[in-house]
């Protein structure tokens, strides 16, 4: 189970407060400082704000999946981020974001970085999956989601 080992309960924020993407990058690397305290704010900041000058990583409708390389970070840390109101992601089609999972990689973990993209985009296909998701309350709820949906790609 790899998105069960990326993203943990300690790293889901079911209701972010961010309007806007700067705001939300920032408040979802503090939320991957607190699982991993040697992680580098300003690092990561910088890895994630690169790749998204390269091209939006919002190309899901009402989904998001910043993700960039930072050598502070132990393996991979996923955060997810809810937004009951909506996020100004400057997404392709130009919607706002609801949903974000958030990635940033260790440099020597970029063939687990694209198993970790793989079995995302898999669970994302299943639109039961973003709808489940977005409807529960606690952190617990989101991971026990994820777990559920990603066992169910392997039957």
């Amino acid at each position: 189970m790899i998105l069960g080992q990326v993203f943990t309960p300690k790293a889901i924020i079911v209701d972010l407060e961010s309007t806007d993407k700067d705001e939300l990058f920032e408040e979802m690397v503090e939320s991957a400082v607190s699982v991993q305290p040697q992680l580098d704010r300003q690092e990561a900041l910088k890895a994630l704000l690169d790749r998204e000058a390269k091209m939006s990583t919002g190309i899901i409708p009402g989904i998001a999946v910043p993700h960039g390389i930072c050598k502070s970070v132990k393996g991979i840390q996923g955060v997810i981020g809810i937004s009951r109101k909506g996020i100004d992601y400057e997404a392709l089609d130009n919607n706002p974001v609801h949903l974000v999972f958030m990635l940033i990689i260790a440099p020597d973990d970029r063939e687990r970085h694209v198993q970790v993209l793989k079995t995302l985009s898999e669970v994302l296909q299943n639109s039961a999956f973003s709808k489940t998701i977005v409807e529960k309350t606690s952190a617990q709820e989101v991971y026990d989601v994820i777990c559920t949906f990603e066992a169910a790609l392997n039957q």
